[in-house]
């Protein structure tokens, strides 16, 4: 990459002062990184948001040499100038202009193989197993925390710091992970699997701030994004409907099948399985005396089972992938489990498999849908202990791959 030879030296920010905004508990953030910030080179994740533009403003303002990057991830002329989508063409214009103007030097990398491959092809597989994927995860997973990552090492620098609403805690075994001070805004969710290492290098300096602070902060550092929208969207999906996206990339997953219920009767018919997800009531097409629900997709027959909302109190939960950021996990370990982003954690308790990286979640009592494809994050308190992927019942040795084509290289 060109970035790796160039001079940063020469760049010389401007000197911000913390603004005084009435908030008493509003501190600059603590990066946990000894001596004088100005030895410090520290690579921030810009999406030309505001999170990310307020915390390269907080990090110049500290006096660390910050330096911006940018990932183009796809092919953003579908979506330019389109609001509500991160990462957007505009969004990337509008980092570089925020990095013009806190006189830090800004790159943008060109990543749309690599994404096209770890998240949007995973993504349309996905659906053609009948999972409801979560691609913000496998995006930090597989593009921001390892690649943004090995490149910010790279370069030198300490530290890679993201707009992220999340806090990493010093711990007595080495840094952890735990939920944003904001629980509004708290994004550990989409953290959970980030690996040891890579947290000893992530930084969140937006952590103990809610999101009215930080557009405070985006208008006192000058910044003209600081009334812009929060991303909605998912980046890769312009016109707003994955269907489509599911179709031009795995068609099968939108060819017609039975809808039956647990006795296999069939009830009626359905446009594709990735119309469907676990726990979904609307949209069905089937009259009945009572309400029926998705208890689960057969992608194999192309079938989708639907029956009472009873049908979807199960209490164990079978996990794979299985990334854990506490101390070794006791058999039988109690957690809170947080099986949807906005779901609030329930009881559990966590038992491990026979084969590396399975488990199985026993919910203390019933918590409603758990989608085959989504994340089961599991915390103590505030702190986020880790997590797997939500599998379909008794899907737990043989896995399909995990995406499709060619393995990504590191």
């Amino acid at each position: 990459m060109s970035l790796l030879n160039r001079d940063l030296a020469d760049f010389d920010p401007p000197d911000f002062d913390l603004p005084d905004l009435d908030l008493p508990d509003l501190d600059p953030p603590d990066l946990d990184l000894p001596g004088d910030p100005a030895g410090h080179r520290v690579v921030v994740a810009m999406s030309g948001g505001v999170d990310s533009s307020v915390t390269a403003a907080l990090l110049v303002e500290r006096g660390f040499e910050v330096v911006g990057v940018t990932l183009q991830l796809y092919d953003h002329g579908a979506v330019a100038g389109r609001s509500g989508s991160c990462c957007a063409g505009r969004d990337i214009h509008d980092a570089s202009r925020v990095a013009a103007h806190l006189g830090i030097p800004h790159y943008v990398l060109d990543y749309e193989s690599r994404f096209r491959i770890a998240v949007i092809d995973d993504f349309a597989d996905a659906y053609a197993r009948g999972e409801t994927p979560v691609p913000c995860i496998r995006c930090n997973q597989r593009v921001k925390f390892r690649d943004l990552l090995g490149m910010a090492r790279n370069l030198g620098a300490s530290a890679l710091a993201t707009g992220h609403y999340a806090r990493r805690v010093a711990g007595r075994d080495g840094p952890q992970l735990h939920r944003a001070r904001d629980a509004a805004r708290d994004q550990s969710y989409f953290l959970f699997a980030t690996k040891r290492e890579e947290l000893d290098f992530l930084r969140f300096p937006l952590g103990e701030f809610t999101k009215n602070e930080t557009r405070a902060l985006a208008r006192h550092f000058g910044l003209q994004i600081a009334d812009k929208p929060d991303s909605q969207d998912i980046c890769f999906v312009p016109s707003g409907s994955y269907a489509r996206i599911v179709e031009r990339l795995r068609p099968e997953a939108r060819e017609s099948g039975d809808i039956v219920d647990r006795s296999g009767r069939v009830l009626g018919r359905h446009n594709g399985i990735a119309l469907f997800t676990v726990g979904q009531r609307k949209g069905l097409g089937i009259a009945a005396d009572e309400p029926l629900y998705v208890l689960e997709i057969e992608p194999e027959g192309r079938r989708v089972v639907v029956g009472p909302r009873a049908g979807l109190a199960e209490t164990r939960i079978s996990l794979g992938e299985l990334n854990w950021l506490g101390t070794p996990a006791a058999e039988g370990r109690a957690v809170a489990a947080k099986l949807r982003s906005t779901q609030t954690p329930v009881p559990a308790r966590l038992y491990l498999g026979s084969h590396a990286g399975e488990a199985d979640l026993v919910l203390d009592a019933p918590a409603g849908a758990a989608a085959p494809g989504q994340a089961a994050v599991l915390y103590d308190g505030d702190r986020v202990l880790g997590g797997g992927w939500i599998r379909r019942p008794g899907l737990t040795h043989q896995r399909p791959p995990l995406i499709s084509g060619a393995p990504v290289a590191g």
